[in-house]
């Protein structure tokens, strides 16, 4: 970790206050064992050809990403009450130990291990991560936050339930709502100030669009048309940064953590994949689900941009990395405008080459081993993200208009993750199909799958995308898609797997559609699990590491040649 990204988050965390730490009796790992846990992410050195660019864009560049730094102190704070304070704590503690402690803080953004079902690394805190994370009023608990919201009228249960607030308690005691342009205005300010800055460098009209209105937005809190901005965004430069995704919201999966993702666009394998955004409607017309779900037509917008990260951070570097991502979430834009997805090329290369064929070599026979593809990875992750946009998404239910994420509250994260999944194979059969995509993609495509449903359980079932692939794993076995060869070793049944993937793939869609969380909370119970024969194939991957830890090579680079300090979190 750079010294002087500690002194940035340093100088930060002594200008707020944070909650004290609650005592929980464990035994706690040693540094020997904090070093075996951090060494199950693979470091890996991302960098990036900045040559052509000029040097006002490398300066919009270098500001863009000190202004994505802060994103890391808001998420932490996001996080846990207690994370700012422990963090200083942590900070003079320059013993073997503690320098094992800061090292896994860093890497999980708290605490508690992600990759451990949230348990407690460091004494002095509580045992688990909490679940409402530090998005709602301290002492208060779910089932009174969810009466309380029943009580108001609908344009104040828009605000409660939305991404951009916190609720607080007043000093009457009653629960209000908090902006976020109130609760982190301090941090907001600074942003939208380096925001500013970096507008003012770029050369490219869209670049600076964005990034003014985003610095409007963090100021504002209406986030409506830097989305707009963003979607239209047409440049070198890639920014992604603000409030986003809602897994740290382990309560209701309402609120938006801060994060960001720094990068520049490839040119040559965006255009690769502009055709897919041409088969969206198609797709959708055909999903295998009932005609009134569908939607009778997609959001204008759908580009694909292909990038390579920069520098990323807040929830966007805990734990394990994010290798594409599909926004925004805002149900409003989404409808109104369509959606982008984002293919992070360097993450994914790097965990594919780091961890999927390590895991290959275990988990199928070797026969099977050449199938798993590069191109089918990196296929499959495209279509998923484009398949988060499709499907149903603003639903009525009881007779009431809502969104699925409300309907099915925390359970949505999981079930949107392995419908994306699912039906991400199914499209991507339908495109073999109708000649789109070569027939050799059908050969390779389930059996990548298979090995990288390995990877991803691994991250624990408690976490989303874990619990979504387990979930899609458990049915390949229960309809004989997928068996269990007499080494252990999983193979795919070609005969089987398309239409176990279409039955799931109708299943997980009209579930969404009826916004039925009590099946969904039913569904993800029962099958979002780590059978016995799983568990002995990640037993096997001691070895091999679960994900990658980036050190963002180049941004420290940008940022010594053009001011504001190394800023990576080095692990």
């Amino acid at each position: 970790m750079t010294r002087n990204l500690l002194s940035l988050l340093t100088a930060v965390l002594l200008s707020g206050a944070a909650q004290a730490a609650e005592p929980a009796p464990a035994a706690y790992p040693t540094a020997a064992q904090l070093q075996r846990m951090t060494a199950r992410f693979a470091p890996v050195d991302l960098k990036v050809d900045l040559s052509k660019l000029p040097d006002a864009e490398k300066r919009a560049l270098a500001k863009t990403i000190q202004a994505a730094r802060l994103m890391d102190v808001l998420f932490l704070r996001q996080a846990w009450a207690g994370n700012e304070s422990l963090l200083l704590e942590l900070l003079d503690d320059t013993t073997p130990l503690g320098r094992a402690r800061l090292q896994a803080f860093l890497l999980n953004k708290g605490p508690w291990s992600r990759l451990d079902e949230g348990r407690a690394f460091i004494p002095g805190v509580p045992p688990e991560s909490p679940a409402s994370g530090n998005f709602y009023p301290a002492g208060t608990t779910k089932e009174d936050v969810d009466r309380w919201v029943k009580t108001l009228a609908d344009s104040q249960q828009r605000d409660a339930t939305g991404f951009y607030t916190t609720l607080r308690r007043a000093p009457d005691g009653k629960i209000i709502t908090v902006p976020y342009s109130v609760e982190y205005q301090g941090e907001l300010s600074q942003a939208a100030q380096l925001l500013r800055e970096a507008a003012s460098l770029t050369k490219q009209p869209t670049l600076q669009a964005f990034l003014s209105a985003r610095a409007d937005a963090f100021l504002s809190n209406d986030y409506y048309a830097s989305e707009v901005a963003w979607m239209e965004l047409d440049a070198t430069i890639e920014p992604t940064i603000g409030p986003y995704e809602v897994y740290e919201d382990n309560w209701f999966n309402y609120k938006a953590a801060f994060e960001a993702f720094i990068t520049l666009r490839d040119d040559a394998e965006t255009q690769k994949l502009s055709r897919f955004s041409g088969e969206l409607q198609w797709l959708e017309d055909h999903l295998p689900i009932d005609a009134k779900m569908r939607n009778a037509k997609l959001g204008a917008l759908a580009p694909i941009s292909v990038v390579n990260s920069v520098f990323s951070s807040g929830d966007a570097n805990r734990g394990v990395q994010t290798a594409a991502f599909n926004l925004p979430n805002d149900e409003r834009v989404t409808a109104e405008k369509g959606s982008k997805r984002v293919m992070l090329k360097n993450v994914q290369e790097a965990k594919f080459q780091r961890v999927l064929k390590p895991i290959a070599q275990v988990a199928l026979p070797a026969k099977d081993r050449k199938d798993v593809s590069f191109e089918a990875f990196f296929t499959h992750i495209l279509m998923h993200e484009l398949m988060h946009g499709l499907g149903p998404h603003n639903i009525t239910v009881g007779g009431k208009q809502t969104t699925v994420r409300q309907a099915l509250q925390v359970s949505s994260s999981a079930t949107e993750e392995a419908k994306a999944d699912i039906s991400g194979l199914w499209a991507l059969q339908q495109l073999v199909n109708k000649g789109v995509l070569d027939k050799s993609l059908e050969r390779t495509m389930y059996t990548t799958f298979l090995a990288s449903a390995f990877r991803s359980i691994r991250f624990g079932v408690d976490e989303a995308h874990g619990k979504g692939v387990a979930l899609q794993l458990n049915h390949f076995l229960d309809t004989g898609a997928v068996k269990v060869n007499a080494d252990g070793t999983f193979s795919v049944v070609p005969e089987k797997i398309q239409a176990s993937v279409e039955s799931l793939t109708k299943q997980l869609m009209e579930l969404q559609g009826r916004g039925d969380r009590a099946q969904a909370e039913a569904l993800l119970e029962k099958q979002g699990v780590v059978r016995p024969e799983v568990k002995r194939v990640l037993d096997k991957l001691q070895n091999v590491p679960v994900d990658i830890a980036p050190r963002f090579v180049t941004a420290d680079q940008l940022l010594q040649e053009y001011g504001g300090g190394a800023g990576a979190v080095q692990k």
